[in-house]
């Protein structure tokens, strides 16, 4: 059986110290990665190509960035039904970051007004996976919103193929996304080349995109040096709670879905319904059985591959609220589902109903596929345009303002030891008392 049951029938929540925990992220990796990171620092280019040869085993020394022309080729030779689906895809994503909110306009109180002032970064690092796979959807997820936010420049590192390559469609989506290099390197070297900048590659101000346990360490250990936008996003996640009358096929393809990207991701199906436990746990076995990708699967379901057993749907959300999945899906008719979405306090995306695979939010639905993983869905959520921009506050006071509450900043200032923060005022206020003398003189005419 692939997956392991854990039974919470009668335990009430919350269930934090009832629910295994994976291992501490980055716990195994953190010194290679930081070894990684100090060598690209200090070499450049030299550093990165040598840990590309060694880790990925792909010679890349004849140049790290894709040339042009190679990107123009895989253009012009692309099939055409993936292009088209390549360009509606990022039009939607397009569309739906354009409209995720707009600034509020200026607040006017007591004769201050403050403004809010939005600026996008300048320069933007996305990564997308690659090597051995290809996602060309990562490409379009992380561009869109850059793009929205009005980034100046974007380039994207993607790990090269065995023979030194990125895949066709990879190159596609990075020209139909408009993004202006692409550079073949992966892992925490490329992570370290965007954020400290090497000969070949220019620093960026923000990182975005998934990556492995190597690639979410680098990002961790980099947070400071350079933004990193939506948590961190690392190996796929998802809960299914699936009630009496789920599909157990849907239920079953859900969970083997994010389970096929590999290692180190979690996969978790929440039911109160014993009937639904054992019909849904044998048809993963079957698919697993079944799939090309076999090992990818029972590696990470023989980690985190559960199936938790539960009162109630009540008790069901408990339980994905405490793991925080990166996707949730409530496999439940529709009316139930929007029932029960008023539960879901900490999830990265939701999916309602047995109609609404996480695949359609994977691709084409609109919202962002790059999502907060290892619990970061506490405090962290999907990728936006806001996470490319930057928002600064801009303060105008008038001489009636200061005049009325310049005094009481003064006394903060005052008593928090900062004479200089009092000076700053109390010498204006001098001047309008002046001012005011003047004014009063003005109006009483000359004696």
């Amino acid at each position: 059986m692939s997956l392991r049951t854990l039974d919470l029938r009668g335990t009430p929540p919350p269930y934090e110290g009832a629910l295994p925990r994976p291992p501490a992220p980055g716990s195994d990796v953190h010194d290679v990665v930081a070894q990684i990171l100090r060598q690209v620092r200090a070499e450049g280019d030299a550093a990165v190509v040598r840990y590309t040869a060694e880790l990925d085993r792909v010679d890349v020394s004849d140049g790290l960035r894709v040339p042009p022309d190679e990107i123009e080729k895989a253009c012009s030779d692309a099939d055409p039904d993936l292009w088209r689906a390549l360009e509606v895809a990022f039009a939607r994503i397009l569309t739906y970051h354009a409209h995720e909110g707009t600034p509020p306009g200026d607040l006017v109180e007591g004769g201050i007004t403050v403004s809010h002032l939005t600026r996008a970064v300048e320069r933007a690092g996305l990564y997308a996976p690659g090597g051995r796979a290809r996602y060309p959807s990562t490409v379009l997820m992380t561009a869109a919103p850059a793009r929205v936010a009005g980034v100046g420049s974007i380039a994207l590192c993607v790990p090269p193929a065995a023979d030194g390559h990125i895949d066709a469609a990879t190159l596609c989506a990075a020209a139909i996304a408009g993004i202006d290099e692409v550079y073949r390197i992966g892992g925490a070297q490329a992570i370290a080349a965007m954020a400290y900048g090497t000969e070949s590659v220019p620093a960026v101000d923000v990182i975005a995109g998934p990556g492995n346990a190597y690639v979410a360490e680098a990002k961790r250990q980099l947070s400071g040096v350079v933004g990193v936008a939506s948590a961190f996003a690392g190996p796929s996640e998802i809960v299914v709670v699936a009630g009496p009358d789920a599909p157990a096929e849907f239920a079953a393809v859900d969970l083997v879905v994010q389970a096929e990207h590999g290692p180190d991701g979690l996969a978790w199906l929440v039911t109160w319904d014993l009937g639904q436990a054992a019909a849904i746990s044998e048809e993963v076995d079957r698919i697993v059985a079944a799939s090309s990708r076999r090992a990818d699967l029972e590696a990470t379901l023989a980690t985190a591959g559960i199936v938790c057993l539960v009162d109630g749907p009540v008790q069901a959300l408990a339980v994905a609220n405490a793991i925080a999945p990166e996707h949730l899906q409530l496999m439940v008719p529709d009316v139930e589902g929007v029932a029960l979405l008023a539960l879901v306090q900490n999830a990265g995306a939701v999916f309602i109903g047995p109609w609404s695979p996480a695949s359609m939010g994977d691709y084409i639905a609109g919202p962002n596929h790059v999502l907060p993983t290892n619990r970061t869905a506490r405090f962290a959520s999907a990728l936006r345009a806001d996470d490319f921009r930057k928002h600064v506050h801009a303060v105008r006071v008038t001489p009636d303002a200061l005049g009325a509450l310049g005094p009481l900043v003064v006394t903060l200032a005052e008593t928090e030891g900062l004479p200089a923060h009092a000076d700053s005022v109390r010498r204006r206020l001098e001047v309008l008392d002046a001012l005011d003398v003047l004014d009063a003189l003005d109006a009483e005419g000359p004696t």
